[in-house]
């Protein structure tokens, strides 16, 4: 049962969120509020079914820190922290999950809790990234406090403001604040007799895991688009989105799909002529695919992952009878090509390249355009980093990206 106070607190909190942040809104409306046992939520806590919140600290917090705390739990569901950890140790990953998307929201312009860490040096990192840095006994707190190795430290779990209610000068802090888990809070020990909190919920089995998984990731794809719809999702948030909702499926098998697409085969039905008979009986008819592959020299992409991309453009260049010209390119297209492959040639690097400057992608559209050419697919392996031109091309360009680098327009497919 919900204190009716807190409950207005909350609906306030959750509203204005739908109405600033709409994307982050509407995933906090997906999650059920629960007040908690304090002796095993001290602050907020999500197991990806519901939100547990410990009354106590959520008492002490402004409405817009109430508006991030809800945020940000809804927001380690839909990038399904709790079904990604695998592995890991669960303190270092509730750590690295929270230090991932802290500084998202900051920079979305909500307002943490008092005493938030925020790392610059983590900034932009997703949680697996990050993990390999936080120590065994690492807090995410700067109050010098660990977390308890006896306590659920589910990737999901609020950890990042264990232990920060007694700070003062904080993130928006109180100089009446009180620490709610401290002997002697006095909130809490006026609360504790009267207070019937929910118990720790049970661990989620597999295959909750990878239903609620799915549905959250339904749910962020939903949310995003009215919140794009709206002119309301973009920065460092958008970024974080679209990198979750990318294609999961391996680089190979989509570059696959989309070679495929060019094949030249196909069936006609075009009438015979009269000796062959009155009957029409469908014909394969094959003709010869053109693609352009451009390869990014501006070092950024290394000798081995140049070698398995040429590689795999082999092998469908194969299959599917097409000739393949290759260009390289940093800031200028390089000055010993472009290559020229015919479907029955192996498709394979030069001895050396030129270039290993900048990146800008101009000079291959412009090479296009003075020639006049017009492929059945344009296929580009890059980081992405770098100027590209105002106007998509006709014809169908495939973007191979190494990092997180969007591209304004065409087909983009994750190396990494």
């Amino acid at each position: 049962m919900i204190d009716p106070e807190l409950e207005t607190r909350l609906s306030a909190a959750r509203t204005r969120l739908i109405l600033d942040k709409p994307f982050l809104g509407a995933l906090a409306l997906r999650l059920p509020l629960e007040a908690a046992d304090p002796k095993w939520c001290p602050t907020s806590y999500t197991d990806a079914r519901k939100l547990y919140f410990n009354p106590a600290y959520i008492r002490n917090l402004s409405q817009e820190q109430i508006q991030f705390v809800l945020a940000r739990e809804a927001l380690h569901c839909a990038l399904s922290h709790f079904a990604r950890r695998q592995h890991r140790n669960k303190a270092r990953w509730d750590i690295a999950c929270d230090y991932s998307i802290t500084p998202v929201l900051i920079k979305d312009g909500l307002k943490p809790p008092p005493a938030t860490i925020v790392i610059a040096a983590y900034e932009g990192m997703t949680a697996e990234e990050i993990y390999p840095y936080i120590q065994d006994g690492e807090s995410d707190d700067d109050t010098g406090q660990q977390n308890d190795p006896n306590q659920s430290t589910d990737p999901t779990k609020g950890g990042s403001e264990k232990g920060k209610e007694s700070r003062d000068g904080g993130s928006g802090a109180s100089s009446q604040q009180k620490d709610p888990n401290a002997a002697g809070g006095n909130e809490q020990q006026e609360e504790q007799p009267d207070m019937q909190g929910a118990p720790e919920p049970s661990p989620l089995t597999s295959n909750e895991m990878d239903s609620l998984s799915q549905q959250w990731q339904q749910r962020m794809a939903g949310a995003a688009l009215q919140a794009q719809q709206a002119g309301k999702l973009g920065g460092a948030l958008g970024r974080m989105v679209n990198d979750m909702l990318q294609p999961k499926l391996p680089w190979r098998m989509l570059l696959a799909r989309y070679m495929t697409q060019v094949a030249r085969d196909d069936y006609s039905y075009a009438r015979p002529s009269r000796r062959e008979g009155e009957m029409i009986m469908p014909s394969l008819r094959s003709s010869q695919a053109s693609i352009v592959v451009v390869l990014d020299t501006s070092g950024s992409i290394g000798e081995q992952e140049l070698n398995e991309f040429v590689t795999e453009v082999d092998t469908l260049k194969g299959q599917l009878r097409s000739s393949v010209i290759l260009h390289a390119c940093d800031t200028q297209l390089d000055p010993d090509g472009p290559w020229t492959f015919e479907a029955w040639e192996e498709f394979k690097l030069p001895k050396a390249f030129a270039g290993g400057g900048g990146t800008d992608f101009r000079p291959v559209f412009e090479w296009m355009r003075r020639e006049d050419k017009a492929p059945d697919m344009l296929l580009y392996f890059t980081d992405a980093e770098g100027p590209f031109p105002k106007t998509e091309p006709h014809y169908p360009v495939v973007w191979l990206v190494k990092g997180k680098a969007p591209v304004p327009w065409g087909q983009r497919i994750q190396l990494n």
